[in-house]
């Protein structure tokens, strides 16, 4: 096992991560789903409707639930869906998330594309993200 894939293992044995069908089952809840993939994969592939793309240089301050530059509408006790293309750096993103104050942050199982190919819905991509 590479270094990389044990870094992994480690920050997904403290997520309870999602697939796509319990993420479509929750979405309208109070969950915040947060799309961390790059502009381009956006408008190409298009986005979960609800989710909010936010760069990853700047998610730990848009999400750090006591932080002044934070989103607004959320708690510490909010669960928080994190998504990139494939389900890998989520994974990493949300033990982040977890380390600055958010328990109940995980990320999607297989990323956008599980959730695309599972036939669920999608917009049309290319929202502005936070930055």
């Amino acid at each position: 096992m590479s270094a990389v894939d044990t870094y992994l293992a480690e920050a997904r044995a403290h997520l309870d991560r999602v697939t796509p069908q319990e993420l479509d089952a929750i979405k309208d809840g109070d969950t915040l789903i947060i799309d961390t993939r790059p502009l381009h994969n956006r408008v190409a592939d298009g986005e979960i409707p609800g989710s909010i793309p936010v760069e990853r240089i700047v998610l730990e301050w848009r999400l750090d639930p006591e932080g002044d530059f934070r989103l607004p509408g959320f708690t510490a006790d909010t669960t928080v869906v994190v998504l990139c293309n494939e389900g890998y750096s989520s994974s990493l993103a949300a033990r982040d998330l977890q380390r600055i104050g958010l328990p109940k942050a995980t990320d999607l199982v297989g990323g956008f594309r599980a959730w695309a190919a599972a036939g669920l819905p999608v917009r049309e991509g290319g929202t502005q993200a936070v930055t």
